[in-house]
């Protein structure tokens, strides 16, 4: 690179940089401009890292087989994590093992699963978090989730449901979690 191009780029930088700062004599909202641009930036690195984190927490997790969870027809008998998406939110349903380990009593009699399962609701936003929490336990069929439209929505909202299915689909996707889609006739597809 010559003497006059590496000139040329540096009154260009400096240029620009006056430019976008005002040379200190625009009003005060340009100069902010940068530093909002700056700010979104920084967020956005905070969002990636949220996600890249609770990934490497889920990836703790055992891929799925399909023979564990295939054969599975019924809401009730799916002990994974399960989630209903809504217009508003996210339902998240988990079944905790049971922790008894007798020989004399088995751990079903102890506490059957309605006892041991768990419904939140949760916005979008804090899906992520809510999955990276969740241990290792209570994922027996390995990293898959069901997830169903809520078959109590009214017909009118049924695009903005279908919106926020794809919506978690792509959180899901950038956690590496597989995705059973579960319809709303208790079917798997």
């Amino acid at each position: 690179m010559t003497l006059r191009t590496t000139s040329y780029r540096l009154g260009y930088t400096l240029l620009l940089l006056a430019t976008l700062t005002g040379c200190g004599h625009g009003d005060s909202s340009e100069a902010s401009a940068p530093d909002a641009a700056a700010q979104a930036r920084q967020q956005a690195q905070a969002a990636t890292k949220k996600v890249d984190d609770a990934r490497q927490e889920l990836e703790q997790i055992p891929p799925p087989a399909k023979s564990r969870y295939m054969t599975i027809h019924t809401k009730e008998s799916w002990n994974n994590p399960f989630l209903v998406v809504s217009g508003t939110n996210v339902t998240l349903r988990v079944i905790s093992p049971d922790q008894t380990h007798s020989a004399a009593l088995p751990s079903a009699m102890l506490k059957p699963a309605k006892a041991r399962q768990q419904e939140l609701e949760l916005r979008l936003s804090d899906l992520t978090d809510a999955l990276s929490a969740l241990p290792e336990e209570d994922w027996p069929y390995g990293r898959v989730i069901a997830v169903e439209e809520d078959p109590a929505e009214t017909r009118a909202n049924r695009r903005q449901v279908r919106q926020n299915v794809e919506s978690t689909m792509q959180v899901l996707n950038n956690l590496g979690v597989v995705i059973y889609e579960w319809p709303t006739n208790g079917l798997p597809r």
